[in-house]
């Protein structure tokens, strides 16, 4: 698992106002640059540290080695070129971020039961190796010809694990998202339909972390700059964005409508598509815009269908069609969307299928006004097509795309929210009970 760490505000002086008032977009990526970043060697950073302690986190030490690593990594990971002006703070937070993995990595260490294995840190190399299209061995190759040893990505890597067991063990409970919850969710979601939807990725600096409103604005034009020059969304947002989204490379997914605090619902209706915003000052810190895609809304209306049925050929007889309808009127009584496809499987000459989930205007235009006033669990009379005699039932009806979350996937979604926030609670104790000092 790649480091995700609060964005870097790097040193340099802007206008508040500036900021605020410059256009929306601050120009057009290409769309190459969301895709995951691979580990290259960069230009040697202009940075010297010594090799002794820097900090200590209660009895754990980090020294200049440590920290260098870090700061190398966040840099190749990122493809955020090193200057004068950004060094400094891709040090703190760097810093930073080494100070939590010593606690995390301290917690961890209470349970003796909770052991990470080399074969689960040999994984998720695996995993982040396919992300970039290399082979794990190749990867590894390619962090230590950028200066990155492996020890310190599988030390990253193992205490990443480990945490995120943690978490997920510790307040599984608390974090268990109730049916009424993903319910209201659905509801939301199908509400909202009608309404325009943006694909978005997104880049959160944190006020509060980089030293200030002045200092956020100034990180996230740095970063912007970093990124027309080349550096990919993806693996800035990786690096960078203080957002729960930074683990996906800042994907936000499809955002509705009037969902948003204003002055973003201002740059999602003013960037085009392909377009890169102006810092976007909100209440706590400043948003980075990747406009994906956007989307008209839609009332449409989608339906599950399951069906049971005779085929006839369009040259069957009238006594052949009224044979095949007595046939499924008699069975008719006994059918649900739930038995309809076994009972077809139990008859000789009866068919069963299930049809899936369809906007109305794509289905045969014979079953067309039954599925647009059925109730759901309805099944219909025999209705002729030119395949046969069909009986359909109405299983399921929303509102909305196709694409929609399923009830599975808003759960999942729920779920990973109340983790993330838990887990920052949990960090943010960790931090305040502990000694920390400075060398």
């Amino acid at each position: 698992m790649r480091t995700v760490i609060a964005v870097a505000a790097l040193l340099a002086v802007a206008s508040p106002a500036l900021a605020q008032t410059a256009p929306t977009s601050a120009g057009t990526l290409d769309p190459a640059a969301n895709r995951p970043a691979q580990p290259r060697a960069v230009a040697e950073p202009q940075f010297v540290l010594a090799d002794g302690i820097v900090a200590t986190v209660n009895d754990r030490i980090i020294t200049g080695f440590d920290l260098r690593q870090r700061m190398l990594l966040i840099i190749i990971m990122s493809e955020v070129q090193p200057t004068a002006e950004n060094v400094a703070q891709i040090q703190r937070e760097a810093l930073d971020m080494l100070i939590e993995e010593h606690l995390q990595a301290e917690e961890i260490a209470k349970f003796p039961t909770l052991i990470i294995t080399d074969a689960d840190v040999d994984a998720e190399i695996a995993a982040m190796a396919e992300q970039a299209g290399m082979a794990p061995d190749q990867y590894m190759q390619a962090l230590a010809s950028a200066g990155i040893h492996a020890r310190t990505i599988r030390e990253q890597i193992r205490t990443a694990i480990g945490w995120r067991e943690l978490v997920g063990g510790r307040f599984a409970s608390r974090a268990r998202v109730s049916r009424s919850q993903v319910e209201q969710s659905l509801r939301k979601y199908e509400e909202a339909a009608t309404k325009k939807q943006y694909l978005i990725g997104e880049i959160y600096i944190d006020a509060n972390r980089v030293g200030g409103m002045q200092a956020a604005i100034t990180g996230g034009q740095q970063l912007i700059q970093q990124m027309i020059q080349g550096a990919p969304f993806q693996a800035v947002a990786q690096q960078f964005s203080a957002a729960p989204t930074a683990v996906r490379g800042g994907d936000a997914g499809w955002v509705i409508e009037g969902t948003v605090a204003p002055a973003l619902q201002q740059a999602f209706d003013n960037l085009d598509i392909g377009q890169l915003s102006n810092p976007i000052v909100v209440e706590g810190g400043v948003y980075i815009i990747y406009m994906r895609d956007k989307r008209e809304g839609s009332g449409t209306s989608l339906v599950q269908l399951s069906q049971i049925m005779v085929e006839l050929p369009e040259t069957a007889s009238e006594a052949e069609v009224e044979a095949a309808a007595r046939r499924l009127m008699a069975v008719r009584p006994e059918l649900t969307c739930q038995t309809m496809v076994a009972r077809a499987a139990s008859e000789p000459g009866l068919l069963g299928s299930d049809l899936g989930e369809s906007d109305v205007l794509n289905l045969a235009p014979q079953f067309q006004p039954f599925a647009r006033s059925a109730e759901v669990g309805q099944v219909s009379e025999p209705i002729r097509t030119p395949l046969g005699l069909h009986l359909v039932g109405v299983c399921g009806r929303r509102v909305g795309s196709a694409d929609m979350p399923t009830y599975r996937d808003v759960e999942s979604q729920l779920l990973r929210a109340n983790l993330a926030m838990l887990g920052r609670r949990y960090m943010r104790d960790l931090r305040a009970d502990a000694l920390i000092e400075m060398k």
